[in-house]
């Protein structure tokens, strides 16, 4: 069987469901073909942060600065890993993309107070934040499609709507406050939307459903179920997608929003660096890298392979856990395989994992990884969703994943590493906790680290003494968000070449594409504010062009 729309999307997640709204209200025919039993892939696990400098939601909040700022920025800590017109291109049509999704949905945005950009302190940055989330959304404007949306990586409790901002404060519950605040706040707004009748929705989820009710509005299917096998190609121009049910054509192009390669263990060896695997990472299970490969067979050129959107990650016995607070509280450490200090632990999550792997190419430098705490640590946070003073569970340790005991030769022991060196490792650490600087590392230094530190611990946040017994140490693995890796594509996200030449019909956006954030990470939402706005100007490109232009050299 063969059909015909304007434009064939491929992946239901931020990239290509901004993608499909767009299309469509450019008066474009458009369908969205997914892979998964389920829409949203990877943007519906995330956190659903949106990182796009000048928006009207950052202004509503009081935040009106000039673009210069995050060009500075971006130019600062991406470099030219990135052409500047591509850099250039996503800033100028961020706010852009966000009133025009606010407007075509039912979704609505606000600043996440305080969460600092990753590197505030390079030109341009803003220790403030520029990243917006979606606020609460009720899932049952979705009707029966809410069955179908992909479930978070880590489900809230109770189904309680919990945003970034709430998740701050909630692991600083025996610590702060505000903790205590937050979670009366979101008890009543549970009961209130249940009482109501709503099903509330935050993060990802809200971010996900919110583009699908936009796209039902519009009129635009998503078949689920319906993977892309090949690209169907009339001379050297992309006019269809293969599909296990049938080709589906593309009057006008392509675009590929299918996500990375993290589930694809072959790509993942041949690409990246060692220790490498498919169980560490908490992007989508569908995320094989299907659009890459096809691209790929027509000559497309690939950039960024070797990299991802890194986070130091336990390997839980249910699942990886991203380590966004875990790691940044004081009286923690990560230490390698010689039982010492490697790097700043509550750097940005892709500089942490950069700094386990090292320099070079070979096997990752400082992997094996522990995470070190004491009693009191465990006493005052949350780790990984268990409340404060509740024990690690057993199975945790029969799986050799985690390690306690009452000195640290012994704790050292059993995670083997040096007992001489972890001591002196710990002992050097508490020194720097006590005055309040850690001068090997700087850790506490900058405004981002301390977002998940502990406002009540002086002199810094960031930094406490590991000195009240029991010790434990939590393994600690290379995971990540998904690859960031992909097709190399222009200012108007159509895919290229080698020799710079465009593939004619064929554009990309997400994680199929090569990040425009290059090898760093600009603040909370950097995966997903380029998504959509990529996504968003390959539909407008494909609606606004003639068919003949949409190729040729760039």
């Amino acid at each position: 069987m063969t059909e015909q729309f304007d434009v064939v999307v491929v992946g239901s997640g931020a990239a290509g469901m901004t993608a499909a709204l767009a299309a469509a209200h450019n008066g474009l025919s458009v369908v969205v073909l997914e892979k998964a039993a389920c829409f949203g892939g990877s943007t519906a696990r995330s956190g659903g942060g949106v990182w796009l400098p000048g928006n009207h939601a950052l202004r509503a909040a009081g935040i009106d600065e000039p673009p210069e700022r995050a060009r500075e920025y971006l130019a600062s800590i991406v470099g030219d890993v990135v052409p500047a017109v591509r850099r250039d291109t996503f800033l100028a049509h961020g706010p852009e993309v966000l009133r025009f999704v606010c407007d075509h949905t039912p979704l609505k945005f606000r600043w996440v107070r305080d969460y600092s950009d990753y590197h505030p302190e390079a030109p341009g940055g803003r220790p403030g934040g520029r990243s917006v989330e979606p606020m609460a959304f009720d899932g049952k404007l979705l009707g029966a499609e809410l069955a179908h949306l992909e479930p978070p990586y880590s489900a809230p409790p109770l189904g309680v709507p919990i945003t970034q901002a709430d998740y701050r404060w909630l692991s600083l519950l025996a610590r702060h406050p505000r903790g205590a605040v937050r979670l009366l706040s979101l008890g009543r707004q549970w009961l209130v939307g249940k009482l109501r009748g709503r099903q509330l929705l935050s993060m990802g989820q809200a971010l996900a459903a919110g583009l699908r009710v936009g796209l039902a509005e519009a009129g635009v299917e998503v078949r689920l179920n319906t993977p892309l096998v090949d690209l169907q190609v009339e001379g050297d121009r992309v006019t269809g997608v293969v599909t296990s049910q049938g080709v589906v054509e593309a009057r006008r192009g392509v675009i590929l929003a299918s996500g990375g390669f993290e589930r694809n263990l072959e790509m993942r060896e041949k690409y990246q660096r060692a220790p490498i695997g498919v169980d560490w990472t908490v992007g989508a299970a569908a995320n094989t890298g299907d659009g890459i490969t096809a691209g790929l067979k027509l000559g497309a050129a690939l950039d960024l392979m070797d990299d991802a959107w890194w986070g130091p990650t336990l390997p839980l016995t249910g699942g990886p856990w991203f380590a966004l607070a875990e790691r940044s509280r004081p009286r923690s450490i990560m230490v390698d395989a010689r039982g010492e200090r490697f790097v700043n632990e509550s750097a940005p999550y892709v500089e942490a994992v950069h700094a386990m792997y090292g320099e070079g190419d070979g096997p990752g430098e400082h992997i094996p990884t522990w995470l070190v705490f004491d009693q009191r640590y465990k006493d005052r946070y949350m780790f990984t969703g268990i409340g404060p003073r509740q024990p690690l569970p057993g199975r945790w340790f029969k799986a050799g994943i985690a390690a306690k005991s009452s000195s640290l030769a012994g704790l050292a022991a059993k995670i083997d590493v040096p007992a001489q060196s972890l001591e002196a490792t710990v002992e050097r650490f508490n020194g720097f906790a006590r005055q309040g600087v850690d001068e090997d590392f700087h850790r506490g230094v900058s405004k981002y680290d301390h977002y998940y530190g502990d406002p009540r611990n002086k002199p810094n946040p960031s930094l406490g003494p590991l000195d009240k017994a029991p010790f434990y140490a939590v393994k600690i693995v290379p995971g990540d968000l998904g690859t960031k890796g992909g097709l190399r594509t222009d200012a108007h996200a159509q895919v290229l070449r080698e020799d710079g030449s465009a593939v004619p019909g064929l554009f990309a956006a997400g994680n199929a594409a090569a990040a425009v954030m290059g090898r760093t990470y600009a603040g909370p939402g950097a995966t997903i504010g380029p998504a959509m706005v990529f996504g968003y100007l390959a539909a407008t490109r494909l609606a606004h062009e003639d068919r003949g232009t949409t190729g040729g050299q760039r």
